[in-house]
């Protein structure tokens, strides 16, 4: 898949699950080939415009990409921050696990997805990635952007390849990542890290001017498409 720039239609599906309706918003090329599929997993503020515009990007990049509103339960992420920040912290761990591994399955067998499908979450999202890299063996791909890291005990369950992208400046959540690494690299997972310098948390929201770090934004962005691209390739 070298070509980039697609034709992109959008969308805002929803699928039902056994705890109920779940819903997101969906773009992908408009061709009629089938793509490998991204799960874009937000930061607790929830489904906003920002992530909108990363799926986006991806379809762009020709991804099937898609954006669970993790409050779709609830009513939707609401247009306040705060509000959305204390919903997504009161969320239960097991059942918002369970929603984005349904959401997983819906990409691959979503009409246009080659079956192949990736996460790549941000903040708490990249925290839910990393779930998920522990809890779906059939992943095919894992991208953390500043996350918090999965315990070192957890980590024998990753089947996935992993690329992890971290702020230099980011002491929370860098403090789980010692641990993590000596654990990948303990059981021979396949994963690249990247630290940025002088980066900290949030670095690739182009909306938070007191955190958005356009070279690390840039050049994390590059190797996430490279990874998804080189592990996400169609072997049909």
């Amino acid at each position: 898949m070298v070509e980039s720039n697609f034709q992109v239609a959008t969308g805002r599906p929803c699928f039902v699950t056994p705890a109920g309706k779940l819903s997101g918003y969906l773009a992908h090329p408009s061709d009629a080939e089938r793509h490998p599929a991204v799960l874009v997993i937000h930061e607790n503020t929830g489904l906003n415009r920002h992530i909108e515009k990363v799926v986006q990007r991806f379809a762009q990049e020709g991804f099937v990409a898609f954006a669970l509103d993790a409050l779709a339960l609830s009513g939707g992420t609401p247009g306040d921050e705060d509000a959305a920040r204390s919903a997504i912290s009161a969320l239960n761990g097991d059942q918002n696990r369970a929603n984005y591994l349904a959401s997983l399955d819906y990409l691959r067998h979503l009409p246009g997805s080659n079956g192949k499908v990736a996460s790549v979450g941000f903040c708490w999202g990249g925290k839910v990635s990393g779930e998920l890299a522990v809890a779906d063996p059939d992943l095919d791909a894992a991208v953390i952007y500043y996350g918090k890291s999965p315990a070192s005990d957890e980590v024998p369950g990753i089947a996935a390849p992993l690329l992890l992208h971290y702020g230099e400046n980011d002491d929370r959540i860098n403090a789980t990542v010692p641990e993590f690494q000596s654990a990948l690299e303990h059981h021979g997972k396949r994963f690249h890290l990247n630290m940025y310098k002088g980066a900290g948390h949030a670095f690739n929201n182009e909306s938070r001017e007191d955190r958005f770090e356009p070279h690390a934004a840039a050049e994390s962005w590059t190797r996430t498409i490279s990874f998804l691209k080189s592990e996400l390739a169609s072997q049909l």
